[in-house]
């Protein structure tokens, strides 16, 4: 194992997150500051919940993180963070009525990936796909104004889907943290200054 990848697994249980991926969030709002306190999230594909629990310091206790994935969690959420587990693409009731007593969201943010396959065409398809229904929630619950947060895996799509984020925010930021893997082939987009009126 690399000496890198020790560090930040090493450094999570140090810090108490559940994965090293909240490294990639620090280093984001390190370079871009978009949280401020009583903002309200909404974590997409939030399991383990390392995205959340920062989110959650972020915003402070005047704040609110909402974070919703397939999959279980066993993490301890402070009270401003509220963790459920469904699928955000096809929300139940519950998750619904959720999202509608807190929207406008401040932050939409996803770290979401797709199940690979070792296939990089097909892999990074599918990484494309979670980000058009991401950007399609952004859409739907994001304060003029807003910012969101999406992973992607470098590819074929990777322009044209910049070129979608363009039409909908006032500006668009890459990021590739230096706690990404070396040989992954994610990279974050984020878009700042969410537009009332989109692109046709």
């Amino acid at each position: 194992m690399k000496k890198y990848r020790d560090y930040y697994f090493l450094q999570a249980k140090k810090d108490n997150y559940p994965a090293r991926s909240v490294y990639k969030l620090k280093e984001i709002e390190d370079k871009l500051k978009l949280f401020k306190k009583g903002m309200k999230v909404l974590d997409l594909g939030a399991a383990p919940g390392s995205w959340s629990l920062c989110a959650g310091e972020l915003v402070g206790f005047s704040g609110k993180v909402l974070g919703v994935d397939l999959q279980e969690t066993h993490t301890a959420f402070p009270v401003n963070v509220k963790f459920m587990q469904g699928d955000v693409f096809e929300l139940s009731p519950e998750i619904e009525e959720a999202i509608k007593q807190l929207e406008p969201f401040d932050i939409i943010m996803s770290d979401m990936a797709p199940r690979t396959i070792g296939n990089k065409f097909t892999d990074q398809m599918r990484s494309a796909d979670l980000c058009r229904e991401a950007l399609e929630r952004a859409k739907q619950h994001l304060l003029p104004e807003g910012a969101f947060i999406v992973k992607i895996f470098m590819g074929p799509e990777y322009e044209a889907f910049v070129k979608e984020m363009r039409c909908v925010f006032d500006k668009v930021k890459t990021v590739k943290p230096k706690s990404s893997r070396s040989e992954s082939k994610e990279i974050f987009i984020v878009g700042l200054g969410f537009k009332k009126e989109l692109c046709d």
